[in-house]
């Protein structure tokens, strides 16, 4: 539904022709920004509702107590790997996550393998590649996302979040604490729960509206064969610029798997293209311009880096694997 008002808005409103990177630029820039705020909103009121009925001190002490060896990192990354998200669409989630008390390393699990994973790149990962390279790139996105979000969370990165999360989630606290004193029926928390959201989205907004437009602009006007010549050689630094020249474009895993498919056969090793795969989808400049808003520049670069650091290994491995 919001991708045909888009495609209203922008090719029979404004005008734009489908086929031309402007048209396809501004289209992709209408349809995510209406499609991020949405799902911020909702997911920052179904938080704020969840958040009334159980206390945020008590899941922050329950992960953080409890000896779950690990398991929090791996659920969290499951549950990114079955949600559809890309990079940016990930993040609202990702700022619920915050606001709700869930540890930081446990929440970074999700938003590393939420853009890896997603059902429709499954099939067309299987229909491309076969099932082993498939059942490899599955286990292997799990795998970088729960070992990454335990890495990061042993860093105790918290204070690099910025004043506005931690803003949320001290009133987020007090606010808990006043319904709890007050028992409020949840009619009467509801205006205070969606009057936050709406904070929380505007909060957001700029940051959103600037990293989608620097998306839209990459989407329309990078072609899709300009960075060939540079995975084309089979040397040793192949990977780690592949992951590097993909990390300032941006799309989903359906939309970069054909492209995948065509760099393997012609002759690109499928780690090297898989690794060039993992840094358009896993991180993206977007992505960073609207996390600036919940991290801190040094947060975000040590996410990036860490995060990077592991799609060049994995690279590497599908290499010697395949």
């Amino acid at each position: 539904m919001i991708q045909s008002f888009a495609n209203w808005l922008v090719y029979d409103i404004i005008g734009l022709v489908a086929d031309s990177r402007l048209g396809a630029a501004v289209n992709f820039f209408f349809y995510d920004t209406i499609k991020i705020l949405i799902l911020l909103f909702l997911i920052s009121s179904l938080m704020g509702i969840i958040n009334a009925y159980m206390p945020i001190e008590r899941l922050r002490n329950f992960l953080t107590s409890k000896k779950l060896f690990g398991l929090q990192y791996f659920l969290a990354s499951l549950f990114g790997a079955i949600t559809p998200f890309c990079s940016c669409s990930s993040i609202p989630l990702f700022i619920g996550f915050v606001k709700g008390g869930i540890p930081l390393g446990v929440t970074l699990s999700f938003l590393i393998t939420s853009p890896l994973i997603n059902e429709v790149a499954v099939a067309m990962f299987l229909g491309t590649f076969g099932w082993q390279v498939t059942l490899a790139y599955v286990f292997s996105g799990l795998f970088l996302g729960t070992v990454g979000g335990w890495i990061l969370g042993k860093f105790n990165l918290d204070q690099y979040l910025t004043d506005w999360v931690k803003e949320i989630q001290k009133n987020a606290s007090v606010i808990q604490e006043a319904f709890e004193k007050n028992k409020t029926s949840f009619f009467d928390r509801l205006p205070q729960i969606l009057r936050d959201s709406w904070g929380i989205v505007r909060g957001v907004l700029l940051y959103i509206i600037i990293g989608i437009a620097i998306g839209a602009a990459m989407h329309g006007y990078i072609p899709d064969g300009f960075f060939e010549k540079y995975m084309s050689s089979e040397n040793w630094y192949a990977v780690p610029l592949s992951v590097i020249i993909g990390v300032p474009m941006y799309a989903n895993a359906a939309g970069v798997v054909p492209i995948i498919q065509v760099l393997v056969a012609k002759g690109i090793p499928i780690g090297t293209a898989i690794a060039f795969m993992m840094g358009i989808v896993g991180l993206s400049i977007p992505e960073a311009t609207m996390l600036k808003k919940v991290m801190t520049w040094r947060l975000i670069g040590i996410y990036f880096g860490t995060v990077s650091l592991m799609f060049i290994i994995s690279g590497y491995l599908f290499n010697m694997l395949f």
